[in-house]
């Protein structure tokens, strides 16, 4: 009797285990593959090998690229090589790629940047919050960012209970911030679980200096973060839920779920046309790929732009899609007056003029 009991709860866990497994490869769109739409005058930006995670542009057109994430389990091109902050001027006929200079004191060794936002305060000065993954850790990262000698100086490092596993950052104040935790967990095992079990343990966190507290919650895997032109609303991009969230702000800086988008491929950084007030969304069409990473089959690439979110039926076209010949793992996609930037998670970037 005490076999067949055994027995009984050893094939239920197997069900369920593969169950599970059945779902992550739907939730991965393990069997998607994508038709490629090009782009005229496009090129691969000069020096950046090894990703370009997220791009965020100013109104005057310098644009900060955020490069070389690495991430437990994730391919990457550089190993060894810490990362940095890329800037490049939208606005010259024929821009390139900068590295900007970090202030000293700043452990450049252990730099690990993931997503940035940028913020203007009354006085022009220019802040720049980066996600940053020293040895695998969590902190938020705010230089100062100074023009003239194309640097950036470190002002402060933010560590918090409430941002275990930070992903991407708005800026809406000199010291303040919505934050995506793309899982409840810090440790790399039980991330892997919670997204194994799909738990919807991920959230969104405010974070001022005088308060710090979760904002909304129940995501797969809550990744890009933006705000809508108006200041209004907040965007959420939940990767494996394959979803953008639209999140009504209040004054008090809560947020309350208005609607949610839901798409045919993994979503992951979005970026606001300044001149529309259109989303454009990095997406991985398969996750598979992405994270299982074979030369011989690489991850594919596509941008979509969302129109009118708002209303009841949304317009969404692909901008750019390709099946990782020349760019894998489209992770952003930024545009400054009709100059187009796409970056990856871990392998080159693109500069289109459309």
């Amino acid at each position: 009797m005490g076999r067949l009991v055994a027995l009984s709860l050893l094939g239920i866990a197997l069900a369920l285990l593969g169950e599970r497994l059945l779902a992550l490869r739907n939730r991965l769109k393990a069997s998607r593959e994508v038709e490629s739409v090009d782009l005229p005058n496009c090129h691969l930006i000069k020096g950046i090998e090894a990703g370009a995670d997220d791009i965020d542009i100013l109104p005057n057109g310098l644009a900060f690229l955020s490069v070389g994430l690495k991430c437990p389990g994730l391919h990457s091109f550089s190993p060894d090589k810490p990362g940095g902050i890329l800037m490049m001027d939208l606005k010259k006929e024929n821009p390139r790629a900068l590295e900007l200079r970090i202030s000293r004191g700043f452990n450049l060794a252990s730099f690990n940047p993931h997503g940035i936002s940028t913020f203007i305060d009354n006085d022009d000065t220019v802040y720049l919050f980066v996600v940053n993954h020293p040895e695998f850790k969590n902190t938020v990262e705010i230089f100062k960012f100074e023009e003239e000698e194309n640097s950036l100086l470190h002002l402060k490092t933010i560590k918090h209970e409430l941002l275990p596993s930070v992903n991407d950052i708005i800026a809406v104040g000199p010291a303040h911030f919505y934050a995506t935790n793309d899982h409840y967990f810090s440790d790399p095992f039980l991330k892997y679980l919670e997204t194994y079990l799909n738990l919807h343990w991920a959230n969104v966190v405010y974070y001022s200096p005088n308060e710090v507290k979760v904002v909304a919650e129940g995501f797969d895997t809550a990744n890009g973060i933006n705000i809508s032109p108006d200041k209004k609303y907040i965007y959420v991009a939940d990767i494996l839920a394959h979803e953008i969230h639209v999140l009504e702000k209040h004054p008090n800086m809560n947020l309350t779920q208005l609607k949610v988008l839901k798409l045919d491929t993994l979503v992951d950084n979005l970026s606001i046309d300044p001149s529309s007030g259109d989303i454009l969304v990095g997406c991985h069409p398969n996750g598979q790929k992405l994270f299982i990473y074979d030369p011989n089959n690489p991850p594919s690439s596509e941008v979509l732009r969302i129109q009118n979110i708002l209303s009841e039926k949304p317009t969404v076209t692909t901008v750019y899609a390709n099946n990782g010949s020349v760019l894998q793992g489209s992770s952003v996609a930024s545009v400054y007056d009709r100059k187009l930037l796409i970056g990856t998670l871990y392998h080159r970037a693109l500069y289109c003029e459309l």
